[in-house]
């Protein structure tokens, strides 16, 4: 099972963001994305888990839920937008894999057992931060994520 991961689109929805996406099987965004038209889109490609980001502030955004529990396969996977905010050992609760957002930092880490993946931001550049994505794969009890860089020209 292919997982796309996308975060922090803060109104904009790339292209190449979207050519990445294409083929998933479901994707999840880790909030920040401002604009119901971006979930729309993205659901025209697979299933869509969402959370809301520190900037889903308008009627819509408010309510979206700002976290998920969701299982893919044999996967439990939660999702939040700002790590910082996780409040519970999600090892616990079943969760093999913890998604978020919000540094626009990518990352892959594992602790404990779990996988984090933070698949940076794929809205407008950040600082000399990347436009990136990511994807997880799930295969029976086997879960691996990699982060992709969009080659996004720089202005």
């Amino acid at each position: 099972m292919r997982v796309g991961l996308i975060a922090d689109t803060h109104n904009l929805l790339r292209d190449e963001a979207v050519a990445f996406l294409r083929g998933s099987d479901h994707i999840i965004h880790a909030g920040d994305i401002m604009d119901e038209s971006i979930i729309e889109s993205l659901q025209a490609l697979a299933p869509v888990t969402v959370v809301r980001g520190n900037n889903d502030r308008s009627e819509w955004g408010q309510r979206l839920p700002e976290t998920a529990h969701i299982t893919l396969g044999e996967t439990g996977i939660f999702v939040i937008h700002d790590l910082a905010e996780l409040a519970i050992d999600h090892a616990d609760m079943g969760a093999r894999v913890v998604i978020s957002g919000h540094s626009h930092k990518p990352s892959i880490t594992e602790r404990d057992g779990v996988l984090y993946v933070n698949p940076g931001s794929a809205g407008r550049r950040r600082f000399k931060l990347p436009i990136a994505i990511a994807e997880l794969t799930i295969d029976g009890e086997e879960v691996s994520a990699r982060i992709v860089e969009l080659p996004v020209p720089a202005r």
